[in-house]
């Protein structure tokens, strides 16, 4: 592949030459720090911290806590995407419109788990972690949306298959690493906090992020910048249709994946806490193992054959199959089984349908907020299903409405997509 040349006209001219493998390499390491950094604590140390604080008689008090914690983080994360991609749309610096905002992400993050980890009340749990949060959108926000500035259409399935695999990698080892070391609360948010700050520097160094004219760019108005959230369905109906349907499927993730840890332990199988961590881990392979193949099988199959929506169809499709299977037959082999189709469907769902989100993009001039907008429906969802996934359960003191929920979310992600007019 031949190196990428130089964007036109502050990056608004659609991008015509494939990037090299180098760059893709330290696209894949970038995300796989971010990964780490943020679903560790979503699926072991957050929920371990909350639990530790309130030290409930009621296993249902832990849920609704770490529920009302991960809802106040997704307030903020509704807010953040798009205003720091509409904000990075109309940087202008020597270091170029992406890469600051990159940077200052990463670090507001890794400095935000540091802090979060010596939390000892749920009001300082709640604030950190609304910050790392945060930190986490500037930074993804930006990311994603050199996908847009670098990378042409026909390599775009490919290049997300990237962003998505190590997703599954990201989860494995730090799950793994703070379970296996026996790591105590700080040690590991520390761990992943640094892990994150390591990874994402190879690709603050590669990117090719040239400095833009800001006669080039849009002007800032925090009116323009504001009403630009609201993007007319009836204008836009095939952006409209992309995002309602990452909405459904994404709530449907949540609540399939985001309470395992307490499923294992309180549920129907009723294991101890050291085998429930035994068991998430298990869990977490399997479905490591075909988030990887899907996502970067799938997203290179996408590219060659320029069909993209039938994926996205038949990969939320999968993810709902998974839901009602937890739902209906709760013991572990099939927990298994589920983990495998909701790994595959949810890395397939990944690369593709993010390679689908840049074709929609109403405005090339907003690509970067217009992608957090997309962004929202990947953060928002997955900090507040443990709050309803929480209230479900509390209300029924069982699991099973939560992941026929989540079954029945994921199906209908699958249908509303299929109006999409603009790309096969």
């Amino acid at each position: 592949m031949t190196a990428p040349a130089a964007v036109s006209t502050a990056g608004l001219a659609e991008p015509r030459t494939f990037v090299p493998g180098a760059w893709i390499a330290a696209f894949a390491t970038a995300w796989f720090g971010v990964w780490m950094a943020q679903l560790t604590p979503i699926q072991l140390l957050l929920p371990q911290q909350v639990d530790t604080i309130l030290d409930p008689v009621d296993w249902v008090a832990s849920v609704r806590g770490f529920g009302i914690v991960s809802a106040i983080a997704g307030v903020c994360a509704l807010v953040a995407y798009p205003l720091t991609g509409a904000l990075s749309d109309r940087t202008s610096s020597r270091f170029g419109r992406r890469r600051p905002w990159i940077a200052v992400g990463a670090v507001l993050f890794a400095v935000a788990l540091v802090v979060l980890s010596v939390q000892h009340t749920i009001v300082g749990v709640a604030v950190w972690w609304s910050v790392t949060l945060v930190g986490f959108c500037v930074l993804t926000a930006a990311l994603t949306a050199t996908i847009s500035d670098r990378v042409p259409v026909d390599q775009r399935g490919t290049v997300s298959g990237w962003m998505s695999a190590p997703q599954a990698a990201g989860i494995l080892l730090g799950v793994g690493l703070v379970t296996v070391l026996g790591l105590a609360q700080v040690a590991g948010y520390v761990l992943v906090a640094v892990v994150l700050l390591v990874c994402v520097v190879p690709f603050l160094l590669r990117l090719d992020d040239p400095a833009v004219p800001r006669e080039e760019l849009q002007p800032f108005s925090l009116r323009a910048v504001v009403a630009g959230f609201w993007i007319s369905p009836r204008q836009h109906p095939d952006f409209a249709w992309t995002l309602t349907s990452r909405i459904l499927v994404m709530t449907g993730n949540g609540f399939g994946t985001v309470l395992l840890l307490y499923f294992l332990e309180y549920g129907p199988m009723h294991q101890s806490e050291d085998d429930a961590e035994t068991g998430l881990l298990f869990l977490t392979l399997v479905y490591m193992v075909f988030v990887i193949v899907a996502a970067l099988v799938l997203g290179r199959l996408s590219d060659r054959l320029g069909r993209r929506k039938v994926m996205v169809v038949v990969c939320a499709a999968l993810q709902g199959a998974a839901g009602l299977l937890l739902a209906f037959v709760p013991v572990y082999p099939v927990a298994l089984v589920a983990a495998a189709l909701l790994g595959f469907g949810f890395g397939a769902f990944l690369s593709v349908d993010q390679a689908l989100a840049t074709q929609v993009l109403p405005s090339a001039a907003d690509r970067g907020k217009d992608l957090g907008i997309m962004n929202v429906a990947y953060a928002v969802p997955q900090a507040l299903a443990p709050l309803i996934g929480g209230w479900l359960v509390a209300q029924t003191h069982s699991f099973t409405p939560l992941f026929l929920a989540a079954g029945v979310l994921a199906i209908g992600g699958a249908f509303a997509v299929a109006p999409v007019r603009s790309v096969r």
